[in-house]
Order: structure tokens, then sequence, then C-alpha cells
């Protein structure tokens, strides 16, 4: 019989198996985080904000953002709203019909409409509801309620709190200094500007109110 060389054997051994090559190392990928909104840094600890971002003139867009521990969510966005015939202001005024830049404390809702209210403080006003507007007044910038005879203000300079179905007070000027500016809602739009209040669809007016919770914020820019 004839031998095979060595070499041809281990040649052949070596042919006729597939050496099986290691698995290739998996390294977990870091799940890359959205960007924070723009209000982020200056919101403190709110964990509900709504964002107005001016989109030209007197019109603008609302989203509302939740916060759940480090990560904001959208809620609602593309929002279209109205602001202040005059535009945006950095200063608020009583002579400036201007939307204020920000972040002002939305406290508590009214109107003449029932509550719709989940959480957020709510107060269905009639024609005894006033807000402030009178710079010589010891109450400038706060609701007070008073039969038009008997208000110790100028009510000519007021503004009549049961012209709203709807609206929720935001914390401009909360150091109620004389003519730095009163009366400053989020309120229904009437198809146009306001003069410095932002506005939004009254249905979704509705759900903001209901969504909104105590602490939460409004922040505002061009």
């Amino acid at each position: 019989m004839r031998l095979l060389s060595l070499g041809v054997v281990l040649l052949a051994a070596t042919c006729g198996v597939r050496a099986e090559s290691a698995p290739a190392a998996v390294f977990p990928v870091a799940a890359s985080r959205p960007a924070p909104p723009w209000f982020a840094d200056s919101v403190g600890t709110a964990i509900q904000v709504v964002a107005v971002q001016g989109a030209g003139g007197t019109k603008a867009v609302i989203e509302t953002w939740q916060r759940t521990g480090d990560s904001w969510e959208p809620v609602e966005r593309n929002l279209p709203s109205d602001i202040g015939s005059a535009g945006f202001t950095d200063t608020a005024s009583d002579d400036n019909p201007a939307t204020p830049t920000g972040v002002f404390t939305l406290d508590w809702a009214f109107g003449t409409e029932p509550s719709v209210a989940h959480g957020l403080d709510y107060l269905q006003v009639d024609s005894d509801d006033w807000w402030d507007g009178d710079p010589a007044s010891p109450n400038y910038n706060t609701h007070q309620r008073c039969a038009e005879s008997a208000c110790s203000f100028d009510t000519s300079l007021s503004e009549e709190l049961n012209g709203y179905s709807r609206a929720i007070v935001m914390g401009v000027n909360s150091s109620h200094k004389p003519r730095a500016g009163s009366a400053f809602f989020v309120h229904a739009t009437d198809g146009g500007p306001s003069a410095g209040c932002v506005t939004l669809d009254d249905a979704a007016l509705v759900r903001l109110i209901g969504w909104l919770r105590p602490g939460a914020v409004i922040a505002i820019r061009r």
C-alpha cells in the first residue's frame, strides 16, 4: 500500500474542516438623547411649560411640555397663537400693547364659563369682578371684586373680567410696579392681535386649562 506523506495528510485534514471564527464583540451603543427644548435652562423646577415662540409680526406658535425626571416630552405642538398688536417687548408697560418675553407663572384661571380645570384654581366671574389697572391704586395689577359704583380704583383704567369666557392669569409684573403692565392673560383669540395677551383657539384653551397644574409656567420668546 502506498503511504501518503505526513504533509499531505495534514493538508487534507486542514482543507476538509472549515475553521470557525470567534464571534465579533458587540458593544452597546448609547442612545442619543434629544436636545432639550429652548426654555429648559430658564424654568427652574417647573414640570409643565407653555412655550410661546414668535412666528413673525403678531403671530406665534404654542407648544406644551411635560418634564419627567430630566426628560422633556411635548404634549401638544404647533398651536397657532396671536400676540400683542405691537409684537413682543422685553419690558412690559401699560402704554405698549406688546406681549412681554420671559418666563412667568400661570397661577390661576377664570371666566364666565364653568370650570374645566382639573388642578388649577378657577374663579367663575361676573360683572363685579375686575382687574385693577389703576396705577394710583394700592391694588394695581390684582383681581378685585366690587360693584362698579363702589370700586376704590379707576374702573376706566381697569379690565372687566366678565368679558372673558375663559382665561389664565400670567404672572407679569408680579411686583405690582405702577405702569409696568397689568392684566396679562392667556385667553381665546378673536381672530386678531391682542393688547399684549397670548391668545389661542378656544378648544385648545379648554384643553390647556384642564391640563395645567399648580407650578406651571409660560415661557415666551421672539
